[in-house]
């Protein structure tokens, strides 16, 4: 499932920080009643040793203003934030809260909301065209010759991008429905060439990127990449997607 807040940020707030996924989590955090924060926060959805929050979201999408300088970010139209979970309970609690309360508080700033509107996104065959609403983050830590680690990011395109994403949205099958992930690799193809993304999550350098995608693989692994997200730290926005519609033959 998918939601789309509308807002439009307060005329009196202050701006946020240019890197301002932390805030962005820990409103949606916010959001939700306490017990279900806390349990999805500390405990989240096992699959082994891993454990999966269960939800990804996109960018802040609207008109913006940069102040590189300072490093903050203004919008001053409407604003567009997309959160999308498997999770009906942590769905409809988000999406309640947000209508009751009105506003989100970001960092040091206030939003209002203007409109709340759902779609469920459905992996109907096992191809898919989706479009990316944040960077999709897929890498894995490697060990130096000389000794330390380091972390080494993939790009769509790339074989071992393919490898990766299909064990992680096995896992998160795993880790959700409690049962083996249907057997079957993962495939995206980029459609359009990948953006680099270079964020930073809590003075953590993250890189990511952005395209549109066309996949292949297990529709139940598909449907997991709409509702879960694509790669790795969906929960802190990054591998948010939506479904792309092809155009009706006229």
């Amino acid at each position: 499932m998918h939601v789309y807040v509308k807002m439009r940020m307060e005329t009196s707030s202050p701006p946020i920080p240019i890197h301002y996924n932390y805030l962005a989590q820990s409103a949606i955090y916010a959001a939700l009643p306490e017990d279900m924060a806390a349990r999805i926060h500390d405990e989240g959805f096992a699959a082994g040793k891993r454990s999966f929050k269960m939800f990804a979201f996109s960018r802040l999408m609207g008109q913006y203003t940069l102040d590189k300088t300072n490093g903050t970010i203004t919008f001053p139209g409407n604003v567009l934030l997309v959160v999308a979970s498997p999770d009906l309970e942590f769905f409809l609690s988000l999406s309640n809260n947000l209508l009751t309360k009105n506003r989100l508080r970001i960092g040091p700033s206030w939003f209002l909301i203007e409109e709340v509107r759902f779609d469920e996104q459905r992996a109907d065959d096992r191809v898919v065209t989706v479009r990316t609403l944040s960077p999709v983050v897929v890498y894995s830590t490697l060990l130096k010759p000389e000794g330390g680690k380091y972390t080494c990011y993939y790009q769509p395109g790339e074989g071992e991008f393919d490898r990766l994403l299909t064990a992680n949205l096995g896992k998160k099958y795993e880790a959700f429905h409690g049962g083996e992930p249907p057997v079957g690799e993962v495939r995206a193809r980029p459609l359009d060439r990948p953006r680099l993304h270079v964020t930073s999550y809590k003075n953590t350098v993250v890189k990511g990127y952005t395209c549109r995608l066309k996949l292949s693989g297990p529709q139940e692994l598909l449907q997991m990449a709409l509702d879960a997200g694509l790669g790795g730290k969906g929960s802190q926005g990054y591998g948010c997607v939506e479904k792309v519609e092809r155009p009706k033959k006229i």
